[in-house]
């Protein structure tokens, strides 16, 4: 394989320390399915839950587990962000905020330009950006230049 198809299925993968909290966001807020749960792990797994839209090539991977979600710290440049080509409904909004998200200042300017960023119960960021994005986009490739630490190209 010379590289990454476009069709290849993305997961991420996120610890919580409530899954039924992080599920009530996720599915009655965001609005997501529940596309898997298991609430009856073997030994040494953890419960999980799957969110997405079903037939796409993407979802996440909730995990309960508690002391992963307290020790996972995101930074304010952790985040998710739904390209949605229009803006985000204030009602929608108000429906995740009441399924315990909370509308929160970005760090960098550009994402309160282009859409509101919402944090989850877990602290993760979510941008519903007006913005799109997709196989429509034209992005110019810019070539890689490598640098050491002293700015010198390898």
């Amino acid at each position: 394989m010379d590289g990454l198809p476009a069709s290849s299925t993305l997961r991420i993968v996120r610890p919580t320390k409530d899954l039924d909290t992080t599920e009530t966001f996720w599915v009655e807020g965001v609005g997501l399915e529940a596309l898997w749960r298991n609430d009856h792990p073997h030994a040494g797994e953890h419960a999980l839950l799957m969110v997405g839209v079903a037939g796409a090539v993407w979802h996440l991977e909730i995990v309960d587990d508690p002391a992963a979600a307290a020790e996972s710290r995101p930074s304010a440049e952790d985040l998710l962000v739904l390209y949605l080509g229009e803006s985000a409904d204030p009602q929608w909004v108000d429906r995740i905020c009441a399924h315990g998200g909370t509308v929160v200042p970005s760090r960098n300017p550009y994402w309160d330009q282009w859409g509101v960023t919402i944090k989850d119960p877990d602290g993760h960021l979510l941008v519903l950006s007006h913005r799109t994005w997709g196989p429509r986009t034209t992005v110019t490739p810019v070539p890689s230049q490598r640098v050491r630490g002293d700015g010198v190209p390898r």
